[in-house]
């Protein structure tokens, strides 16, 4: 089986800092101190989906969105950014084709540090190898 999962985290990286309002604010990991309000892109998880004569993936790439800002507006606003960024657009990855993205679920989660407001969303990439 190939995997994708460094150039998918490239490409998802690149396309995240490439919309003006998330653009300096995505890390894969955070520095310290790193400024609020940040995006991290988390766990991925790939799945077999070969066809007769191509191999194929399926992957889930997590994206956690961090925010200490009062209220819940600005961490709702940043996920609809990337969200704007992610679902349903043009990704390209490198070794595969036929690349589609798709927003399917994200959440918000409780930080044990209440100050800190964290939502999580996952998206399901599908490519073929080249």
């Amino acid at each position: 089986m190939a995997t994708a999962m460094a150039p998918l985290q490239s490409a998802v990286y690149s396309k995240l800092n490439a919309a003006p309002s998330l653009a300096g604010r995505v890390y894969d990991q955070v520095p310290e101190p790193a400024p609020f309000p940040f995006i991290t892109i988390g766990s991925i998880t790939e799945f077999p989906d070969d066809s007769h004569d191509a191999q194929g993936l399926n992957a889930l790439v997590t994206i956690h969105v961090w925010s200490q800002a009062p209220g819940a507006s600005e961490l709702y606003d940043l996920f609809a950014a990337v969200d704007a960024a992610l679902d349903r657009v043009p990704l390209t990855v490198t070794g595969f084709r036929d690349v589609f993205i798709k927003h399917t679920q994200h959440q918000t989660l409780d930080d044990p540090d209440p100050r800190t407001r964290h939502l999580n969303a996952q998206y399901r990439v599908h490519m073929t190898k080249e």
